[in-house]
């Protein structure tokens, strides 16, 4: 009896413990995770598109041009673009596949609104083929089977479980739709001394005087350090249920992209 005693006690700890993640390199309650990358970029949202443009040096275009460029779509493709907010992928989708229609989910209002200002703001784009939803990538709200693309670029590594991200991607993805993703991955060891030095000292640094914000700064570039490899991500995805899970290395490893098929 007192070992049962012991083992129910146990149990109850267990239970009562919450789960808990990363945030950077600090560990933190799983529920926790999801308000402070909430507040991180609603703090950094009218300030996002200058800051990247900064400490990519302009190359982020470049990746996400490529990265659009490559979608094997037909031209009035249903598209899903996850953590999209401010219109990065969307506005070039667009242009790309003449009657497409993209649908952008963030779960950052914030982001969302600078997203919807930019797409209003551009005399070229055509916004009635845009769709701005405010949803989490861990429970889309969206019916299963429904889009032939998803797209999601440099948001995942944010998301608290980002095997349910790719689960709900799946979900949401029609038999033969493909999932895309661009997020920053593991450099070529030769080139990891200099990028660790530039990510750590100067990027925080930047964050601090363009967007008044340094902690946000920094909360990013540790979150690339936490991120899985190229391998291991294309491990995860392929756990998922995915199939003909692929990646391609672009700037040396800076970034990859991550493709994959329902």
């Amino acid at each position: 009896q007192m070992l049962s005693q012991r083992v129910v006690h146990s149990l109850l700890g267990s239970s009562l413990r919450r789960a808990s993640t990363h945030f950077g390199f600090e560990q933190v309650n799983e529920e926790e995770k999801a308000g402070r990358v909430r507040e991180v970029f609603s703090g950094v949202a009218d300030k996002y598109d200058l800051m990247n443009d900064a400490m990519s040096m302009g190359i982020h275009r470049l990746w996400k041009d490529y990265f659009v460029q490559s979608l094997p779509l037909r031209r009035d493709a249903k598209m899903l673009d996850v953590a999209g907010g401010t219109g990065d992928i969307s506005f070039r989708a667009i242009r790309r596949f003449p009657r497409a229609h993209v649908t952008v989910c963030d779960i950052n209002e914030e982001m969302l609104k600078v997203g919807e200002m930019k797409a209003n703001q551009d005399e070229k784009l055509d916004s009635s083929r845009i769709s701005f939803v405010v949803g989490d990538g861990e429970k889309l709200p969206f019916d299963d089977d429904s889009f032939d693309a998803y797209t999601i670029s440099f948001g995942i590594r944010n998301c608290t479980h980002v095997d349910q991200v790719v689960r709900e991607a799946r979900r949401v993805l029609k038999p033969g739709g493909i999932f895309a993703c661009l997020e920053f991955s593991q450099i070529h060891p030769a080139l990891r001394q200099v990028y660790d030095a530039y990510s750590f000292q100067v990027i925080p640094v930047m964050g601090e005087v363009l967007a008044k914000d340094y902690n946000s700064y920094k909360y990013l570039v540790e979150s690339i350090r936490r991120f899985p490899n190229q391998s291991d991500f294309a491990q995860l995805i392929s756990l998922t249920g995915l199939r003909d899970v692929r990646y391609e290395n672009l700037s040396f490893g800076i970034c990859a992209i991550h493709t994959a098929r329902k």
